[in-house]
């Protein structure tokens, strides 16, 4: 069973990714935007795993890693809202 969080993140990760395509294939930037199609994907990664966690631990760490992944995520993308008029 998929949770909201997941569901969402999985949007969010599309998302990322044809953001990554458009600023990687139209404007030839390749530097930041994969850091940001690392970041913005590895959100939902960590949730799929969470979601298999074994321990309320693991649960715990992986969450915590999806919760980091959202912070770097959240610092980058708005370099390319302003640069490329991404929304």
């Amino acid at each position: 069973m998929n949770s909201l969080v997941y569901e969402k993140a999985y949007k969010f990760a599309i998302r990322i990714v044809n953001a990554y395509k458009y600023i990687s294939e139209e404007k030839k930037e390749y530097i930041l935007s994969k850091q940001l199609i690392r970041s913005g994907t590895s959100i939902g990664a960590n949730i799929a795993e969470a979601n298999g966690a074994i321990s309320q631990a693991d649960f715990s760490a992986k969450i915590s890693i999806a919760y980091k992944e959202c912070l770097e995520t959240k610092y980058i993308l708005p370099f390319f809202v302003k640069r490329y008029r991404i929304h």
